[in-house]
């Protein structure tokens, strides 16, 4: 099954950033994708995970930021990128509209993109459920700097996908982290992966990496939605 992408254009206050849509057969539900600080929606990691996704039956959105979309390196702050996610997860809902779908949408994220749409959610955006693609809990060598404080209020399903090596979450911290959380955080890690889950003495490809996390992602949307 070749799912074909499509280009959209999301309005986000008075600029307008790029995003893409890709659309199997029945989906059962749609996954809206938001990149890291380092990279935008084009990356092949995105790109390999949300076509992956479509093969398992996830209809995606991935978008850009707005400083991304600008050309700009420094991330958005908070209220411009919730911002952002506020209309790209609306641009997914009018998406599933145009199909007749009223099925699940869920929020996911790479590092900041995932930290950002947390904070979303914790300020009222209605995604069914939140996908961590590598969450930065703290700035590398400094796990007294906790980005943790909005996440305990939070009760939708979460899935923080994780590599043991990556230096923005320690391990036993991120554990505490869900554990306070509660039952609907669920923790799951890739082994010997870094915070591009890249694991040491294993080729592959940025976009065959992305790929190799659709799968526990669809069985916990399967799971939840």
């Amino acid at each position: 099954m070749t799912v074909t992408e499509s280009p959209v254009t999301i309005t986000v206050g008075d600029v307008e950033v790029s995003a893409a849509y890709g659309r199997p057969h029945k989906p059962f539900a749609t996954l809206v994708v938001a990149h890291g600080a380092g990279a935008g929606m084009e990356h092949p990691f995105l790109s390999g995970f949300t076509r992956a996704l479509n093969h398992d039956g996830v209809a995606t959105l991935r978008f850009n930021f707005p400083y991304r979309e600008a050309g700009r390196k420094f991330p958005d702050r908070p209220p411009a990128a919730i911002a952002a996610w506020r209309a790209a997860l609306d641009a997914a809902l009018r998406q599933g509209d145009s199909h007749g779908d009223k099925g699940p949408v869920w929020a996911a994220g790479k590092s900041f993109g995932g930290r950002m749409a947390s904070m979303a959610v914790a300020e009222g955006m209605p995604a069914k459920g939140l996908v961590y693609l590598g969450y930065p809990l703290h700035p590398p060598g400094k796990p007294d700097k906790l980005r943790d404080e909005h996440l305990y209020g939070l009760t939708l399903p979460m899935l923080f996908l994780q590599g043991t090596r990556d230096t923005f979450a320690t391990p036993e911290l991120l554990e505490g982290v869900a554990s306070r959380i509660g039952q609907s955080a669920v923790l799951e890690w890739v082994d010997g992966g870094d915070h591009s889950f890249a694991v040491a003495g294993r080729k592959r490809s940025a976009e065959e990496i992305g790929a190799s996390l659709a799968s526990p992602v669809a069985r916990f949307m399967r799971t939840h939605s």
